[in-house]
């Protein structure tokens, strides 16, 4: 039978991502081992509804078009609703975090915090980053700790950890949580082709020059290759 298919931009290796997904798996005729390698033996397993939602988050927009796609296909009436975004995957994340009995009640709090870009985690950032890379805000009420790994593809580790961020704006934050923009280790800026150039320069991004926005650290330069390479959106919309 023929059929259409597209290789994703985005590839994503579950076993890169099994601290998330592992929770997930069921406990039964599960596709994955729990190091995230996949059973072979395994033909057509089941998962839930959450695994998958989780997973689309993980591939990004690609995921969350096809999706949508097949969601409208099927729909019996309009009133059915696209895909869950991302705020719904890790609403879904942090209720397996706050559910752990492993976690004491303060660590949840702190990473809970650390998702909107505030708390611990804030400060955490503000120990290397003093304004906006982009804006030049300093004013730290103004400012928001975004992770350069999302908080939904990151350990609680890495969720806490100050070289895996940076202090943006909320615009900025927006623009580059969402892979519309990403930067070089060398501090090159980075613009997504398929980001609304006139919608970033209202945001404050200089789209038609060469920007540089300065160094970062060995850690943040090994976090932000993760960012390039999973949430960047290197491809043109086709």
């Amino acid at each position: 039978m023929d059929v259409a298919y597209r290789v994703p931009f985005n590839r994503v290796r579950p076993r890169d991502h099994i601290g998330v997904l592992g929770p997930l798996l069921p406990q039964k005729y599960s596709p994955l081992r729990s190091t995230g390698v996949g059973l072979q033996g395994v033909y057509l397993a089941e998962v839930s509804r959450v695994f998958a939602e989780v997973l689309a988050g993980l591939i990004g927009v690609e995921a969350q078009e096809l999706v949508s796609a097949v969601a409208s296909a099927s729909a019996p009436s309009p009133a059915v609703t696209g895909t869950p975004r991302i705020e719904e995957w890790e609403d879904n994340l942090q209720k397996l975090l706050v559910q752990n009995p492993a976690i004491i009640e303060t660590e949840k709090l702190a990473l809970i915090r650390a998702r909107r870009g505030q708390g611990l985690f804030k400060e955490n950032v503000m120990r290397m980053e003093r304004a906006c890379r982009i804006t030049k805000v300093d004013n730290p009420s103004h400012l928001i700790g975004s992770h350069i790994k999302p908080w939904r593809d990151s350990n609680n580790e890495q969720r806490l950890d100050g070289e895996n961020g940076l202090l943006l704006t909320p615009s900025i934050d927006h623009l580059f949580d969402r892979g519309f923009i990403s930067f070089e280790g060398d501090g090159r800026l980075l613009v997504s082709p398929v980001a609304d150039t006139l919608s970033l320069r209202r945001m404050g991004v200089a789209t038609g020059d060469k920007v540089n926005v300065g160094d970062f650290s060995s850690g943040q330069r090994r976090y932000l290759e993760f960012h390039r390479e999973a949430v960047f959106l290197q491809a043109a919309a086709r």
